[in-house]
């Protein structure tokens, strides 16, 4: 069964005297029945998780792909989408069900994930955010603070930001300066946080915060809800991409937060911020697949489609190496997240560093797949009426947040070098 992503791309190549103004970008689970695709990414999942991720995959195509352009030209953060996507059940893929979350492993998280990037990876990247933010709550936090925050992040009826970085520490995170200090029955936020998704336009902010001292047992999880007395935000900032969403500095003076808001115990903070972010990698590898994906077919369409020398770029042997080396990538990179979701679903001692290998691999491959797609197209690449520079620009970022790449090669490295 083909699902199609159609998206209108503006004027492509002549073919003849004919302009074509739209195409389809063909995404494969059987293609075409007969033949099964060697990049097909429902290779090995059970028929559960095909049918989830066939329901990702259509809306994808029919709610997010034709208006991803639009997304990324006028800025625009599409709530109505999200919320959409979440009565379908992926506002708490990893949450459990009794907060309203769809109880799923990060396997299937993963899946869905990927296949929701290709309609749109900026979105889905917040998508996961969100997810991430919801699951820390649900994990780390106590009864009444899952009854009264996750069911509405489920929904998506409110949204969630993680609050980590800051101006001055970012891959450092435990150098991080924001403190909250006890007064009565609340704490004292004062600081900022920088590079925030969503900041501004969302509902709740998980921050992690200094209630102690240097290093990283100093730090604590507060949820933060918008409205909150000496909150504010920063500009909006104007980014490469993930356009989709808006990132803006979260600033604290003064901010009154209750006791009752802490996640876990004071001095656990950095522990939360960390499971989290082992998630988080496994999520934002897995937009990073969608995107590369949907690259591998666009460039395979338009070697068919674009002549040169009078003949089709498909018969060129270096290409057709080059296009077969992205597919290999991209499979390569989808087993090892796969592997790595599997390993942190099973809480593993090898997870961490299974769940950096693959974020530092894929992403870093994935964007050598979309920008080779890019190259491929030659000019067509460049412009924005093609799909493939958003694609470019929009997993450009994944090799920087949720850990640098630089990061996640000192995780693994000292996994390596630890006495065994």
């Amino acid at each position: 069964m083909a699902l199609a992503v159609t998206r209108t791309f503006g004027l492509l190549p002549r073919l003849g005297s004919c302009v074509c103004r739209t195409r389809r970008l063909i995404l494969n689970r059987t293609h075409r029945r007969s033949v099964v695709s060697c990049i097909d990414p429902s290779l090995g999942l059970t028929d559960e998780q095909k049918e989830f991720q066939k329901v990702a995959f259509d809306f994808a195509a029919n709610e997010m792909a034709p208006h991803m352009a639009e997304w990324d030209e006028k800025e625009i953060f599409p709530v109505d989408t999200m919320r959409s996507a979440a009565q379908l059940g992926f506002g708490g893929i990893y949450v459990r069900p009794d907060v309203g979350g769809s109880g799923l492993t990060r396997l299937d998280t993963s899946v869905i994930f990927e296949a929701l990037s290709t309609g749109c990876v900026s979105t889905t990247a917040y998508m996961s955010i969100h997810n991430m933010c919801a699951w820390m709550i649900d994990t780390f936090g106590n009864d009444e603070q899952r009854h009264k925050y996750c069911p509405a992040l489920c929904t998506m009826e409110k949204f969630a930001s993680y609050c980590l970085t800051e101006p001055g520490s970012g891959s450092d995170a435990a150098s991080l300066l924001t403190t909250a200090k006890l007064e009565g029955d609340h704490y004292i936020l004062n600081g900022s946080k920088a590079f925030i998704s969503g900041g501004g336009d969302t509902d709740v902010y998980v921050v992690m915060c200094r209630t102690g001292g240097k290093g990283a047992k100093g730090i604590s999880c507060l949820v933060v809800e918008k409205g909150a007395p000496g909150l504010s935000f920063g500009k909006k900032e104007k980014k490469v991409g993930w356009n989709s969403q808006p990132t803006r500095a979260v600033i604290f003076e003064d901010c009154a937060v209750p006791v009752a808001s802490r996640l876990g115990e004071e001095g656990q903070g950095f522990n939360i911020a960390m499971k989290g972010l082992n998630g988080g990698r496994i999520n934002i590898a897995s937009c990073s697949l969608g995107a590369a994906h949907a690259c591998v077919l666009l460039a395979r369409d338009h070697l068919r489609v674009r002549k040169q020398f009078g003949e089709p770029l498909s018969n060129s042997q270096f290409l057709q190496f080059r296009l077969a080396e992205m597919a290999t990538k991209l499979v390569a990179s989808r087993l090892m997240v796969r592997q790595a979701a599997a390993a942190l679903q099973e809480d593993r001692d090898d997870a961490v560093s299974l769940c950096s290998m693959a974020k530092l691999f894929a992403t870093d491959e994935c964007f050598r797949i979309c920008n080779q797609a890019l190259q491929m197209h030659g000019g067509y690449g460049y412009l924005k009426d093609y799909a493939v520079q958003q694609f470019v620009r929009d997993i450009r970022v994944h090799q920087i947040l949720e850990g640098t790449n630089e990061v996640m090669r000192m995780i693994v490295s000292r996994n390596l070098l630890m006495d065994q």
